[in-house]
């Protein structure tokens, strides 16, 4: 295939994943460093994104929200375009890199054709969230270095050392 030919071809196609409902899927070779796909969606205010959500079951963790600062929030359910069926691993092939207000999925290794895209979520824990917020967040991506969990792990006190015997 020529090389034009082959930058013609689709690079990603959007099919049933054993991860979670749909995902993305690389239907060509992608070099490690390659720009994927931009997040896509409609671009509201961190109180439209929760007032939109407000009455979504607790226990569903299915969302297409992306937070990209302090002030926006890109909700690919409303305009989103593939990128928004890309899955969370807890060891990804993949990076959510934000610039200039804009949200890229970006290939942190080679990925060869048929493998699942997949990104770490890196979800914040807040502080009312509810006590089985890990269960709703549960991660089923099946690697060795799996934390359980699409959240951020739980912030560790420091462990104090044993007093010194006198």
């Amino acid at each position: 295939m020529s090389r034009a030919r082959r930058e013609a071809a689709p690079l990603l196609e959007v099919r049933d994943s054993p991860l979670h409902g749909l995902g993305v899927f690389a239907a060509r070779r992608i070099r490690k460093g390659t720009r994927v796909v931009e997040y896509l969606g409609e671009r509201v205010s961190h109180a439209e994104a929760d007032r939109r959500y407000e009455y979504k079951d607790a226990g569903d963790a299915h969302t297409f929200l992306f937070i990209v600062d302090a002030r926006t929030v890109i909700d690919a359910g409303v305009g989103g375009n593939e990128a928004r069926f890309v899955n969370h691993s807890c060891d990804p092939n993949c990076e959510s890199v934000i610039e200039g207000r804009r949200v890229f999925i970006e290939a942190v290794r080679d990925i060869e054709p048929g493998e699942e895209l997949t990104y770490d979520y890196q979800i914040q824990r807040e502080a009312d969230d509810p006590p089985d917020v890990d269960a709703i967040f549960a991660c089923r991506c099946g690697s060795g270095r799996c934390r359980g969990s699409m959240l951020w792990p739980p912030r560790r006190t420091a462990a104090r050392a044993p007093a010194p015997r006198r």
